[in-house]
């Protein structure tokens, strides 16, 4: 029912601004404050949704999209998450064929757009929400709430907690998923003038981003409080049928989460789970209130346990929910109609796209995601215009605009990102092995062993910091630690192919030679495919010197990776040391095949045939060698070798002279320098 006057919208301090106008001023603010995040990194669930994702590859075919989830694994797998979101990946891939590989400003880019957008488009569903329809003579639809809808729509652009939808990547299936909400709820509101059926179409266009789309069925229906049953219906039954085709598409059974993703859902009785998820939710609520407490992850003990009703945290779920009854005990039963509505519709907004997170209906795989908040900080920012009638609202606006400015920064880069967390969730193991794995892959692992360390203190059953602190440990040659931390890690998780693969290095290290054997083919149990393994499993074989057992794991890693070079440049060296130089000779022509610019294999085919005397090619390999790799010391002391034993002599002194240059200690070059000097003397 239209409103023909909203008493408190002219009590905003605000101007009175055109439609247009006012969604111009609302999407300017919106990339005010995520703007200085469009040249940031891939960070954090980025690398594995985009970098490593094989669909975004336009090599790939278009129908994995379809059969793959988020991740890319295959739905049908037990390690997938059931993440089905193919319209946010195919965005992806667009990203990728345009910019032409992974480019990250793209991304970044198309993500504060999004948001401007969406935050555009709120003018339109809050002037709805908070003014009702009406139409003037010539059909264009009237807002009743201008000012309100604006400082609503100013309050959702700016929100802080929006930063990790908008400054993240993967935050786009957030976006997307809200902008197909917006798209229903608005064509619904229009099929009260004629328009029809693309409501769920758009609404199935936005389950096909994130699950949450599903729940702008509840939404639309609530705007109908009498009549249109048949509408309604087909709704209801829209509504189901694609909630059976995503269980279908689950594989029928919902995703299998673990204690550290969630472990409320895992607490010993009903009572304590269901005081831990409210404590979520106050938590959740918190966030929206003061969102200066913002983390990426807020797992692995960064919320611990309530294990007790007399806990002092059980006051804020308490808090919360009088708060919450107190809304809607006035949403019911005030004798202000507008009051009734704006409350109303605020608290609908606010629960239902929330109500997927929950733990209501399924597990979810996490304690608190800001990313889930995208949604229903738009009920959030309605009630809060509402109560808002101040001056203090743009001290507020201007506080979020800071924090977001500030958070997308922090955005920017995994390193700031990860760091900002510490002073969030102390307590985060995941915090702590982030920080570290961010350190090292930097270089900085002597920083990164103190973040692992404290990882595995606060979660003495982490595998993943044991095994990255243990493979440090084995590159310092600390290997008694490294093969304590490793053997622990694959006794907590015993298919853990990575720490077997990693277990079994040390142990070869230590001579443990049976034990090292063992653990590789452990490695390759629980991952069948795994070339790194067949490698160093061919190196044991080669200390061992079981040669053939070494070239046949040499050559199961380049069959399940072709382009796996050193299992090639392993196989050709041990060919040529144990004179079978023809197989040599043809195992490297094979390998250049498909590596032709590997300059390593170059260089041990030329050495090979410089034994077979076949001088031209074998000079031919180490200039092309050369070029790719031109401060090689060994590679020109290998070809003054060769240029010595062909009768070049000036040619053999300048590269002699060449190697001792760029390495003066490198083996034999001396000699064999100080001999071609005394050959040319006599």
């Amino acid at each position: 029912m239209a409103q023909t006057e909203i008493n408190w919208d002219q009590q905003i301090p605000l101007p009175k601004l055109s439609p247009f106008h006012a969604k111009i001023a609302v999407a300017l603010v919106a990339l005010l404050c995520f703007i200085n995040s469009y040249d940031g990194d891939f960070v954090f669930d980025d690398s594995e949704a985009i970098v490593n994702n094989k669909d975004l590859i336009p090599s790939t075919p278009l129908n994995n999209i379809w059969r793959n989830d988020f991740w890319g694994s295959n739905l049908s797998s037990n390690n997938s998450h059931k993440s089905y979101r193919p319209l946010t990946v195919l965005t992806f891939r667009l990203n990728y064929l345009i910019a032409g590989g992974l480019h990250p400003v793209g991304f970044h880019v198309l993500n504060i757009g999004l948001h401007s957008l969406i935050s555009a488009l709120m003018i339109d569903m809050f002037s709805v929400l908070i003014g009702g329809l009406a139409y003037d003579g010539n059909g264009n639809r009237l807002n009743h709430a201008p000012k309100a809808s604006l400082l609503a729509g100013l309050l959702f652009a700016a929100h802080p907690v929006h930063t990790e939808s908008v400054a993240g990547i993967v935050g786009r299936a957030d976006l997307l998923c809200a902008l197909f909400f917006q798209l229903s709820f608005l064509t619904y509101c229009k099929a009260f003038r004629g328009g029809r059926f693309c409501i769920l179409l758009l609404c199935t266009a936005a389950m096909l981003c994130k699950e949450q789309g599903i729940t702008v069925l509840v939404g639309v229906s609530e705007r109908v409080r009498t009549g249109l049953l048949i509408r309604l219906a087909l709704l209801a039954m829209g509504g189901a049928s694609m909630l059976y085709a995503r269980w279908r598409i689950m594989g029928t059974g919902p995703p299998a989460f673990t204690e550290v993703d969630n472990p409320a859902s895992f607490a010993d009785n009903v009572f304590l789970r269901v005081i831990n998820y409210n404590y979520y939710y106050s938590l959740n609520a918190w966030v929206l209130l003061c969102p200066w407490w913002l983390c990426f992850d807020w797992s692995m003990g960064c919320v611990p346990l309530i294990k007790s009703a007399f806990d002092w945290r059980t006051a804020w779920l308490l808090l919360l929910w009088c708060f919450l009854i107190g809304l809607i005990s006035q949403a019911l039963c005030s004798q202000d109609s507008q009051r009734r509505r704006t409350l109303t519709l605020g608290l609908v907004l606010l629960v239902v796209p929330f109500l997927p997170a929950c733990n209501i209906f399924f597990r979810v795989g996490f304690v608190i995601a800001e990313r889930v908040l995208y949604l229903s900080s738009a009920g959030y920012c309605l009630l809060l215009a509402y109560g808002l009638l101040r001056a203090s609202l743009l001290a507020l606006l201007c506080v979020y605009v800071a924090r977001c400015a500030l958070r997308s920064h922090q955005w920017r880069s995994e390193q700031s990102l990860f760091t900002s967390a510490l002073s969030v969730c102390p307590l985060n193991a995941k915090v702590h092995y982030n920080v570290g794995k961010n350190l090292a892959d930097r270089g900085n692992t002597s920083a990164a062993i103190k973040y692992y360390r404290e990882a595995v203190r606060l979660h003495p059953t982490y595998v993943h910091a044991m095994n990255n602190l243990g493979n440090i440990l084995k590159e310092r040659n600390e290997l008694v630690e490294a093969e304590e931390l490793l053997a622990k890690a694959v006794l907590v998780q015993p298919d853990f192919a990575a720490a077997w693969m990693n277990l079994g290095i040390v142990q070869n290290s230590l001579k443990k030679f049976k034990e090292a054997e063992q653990s590789y083919w452990n490695a390759i149990q629980f991952r069948k495919k795994y070339p790194d393994c067949y490698y160093n499993l061919g190196r044991l074989y080669a200390d061992l010197n079981r040669h053939l057992d070494a070239l046949n794991a040499w050559r199961n890693a380049t069959v399940l990776k072709p382009d796996h070079s050193l299992a090639w440049n392993n196989m050709v060296i041990l060919l040529d040391n144990t004179g079978n130089l023809a197989q040599a000779e043809a195992i490297g022509r094979e390998a250049l095949k498909l590596l032709p610019n590997d300059h390593t294999i170059m260089f041990s085919l030329a050495n090979v045939l410089g034994k077979l005397q076949k001088y031209k090619e074998s000079e031919g390999f180490f200039l092309q060698a050369l070029r790719i790799n031109p401060n090689a010391a060994s590679c020109h002391g290998n070809l003054a070798v060769l240029y010595h034993r062909w009768g070049k002599l000036e040619l053999a002194k300048k590269h002699y002279e060449l190697s001792l240059k760029l390495d003066p200690e490198a083996p034999g070059t001396r000699d064999n320098y100080n001999m071609l000097r005394l050959t040319r003397d006599v």
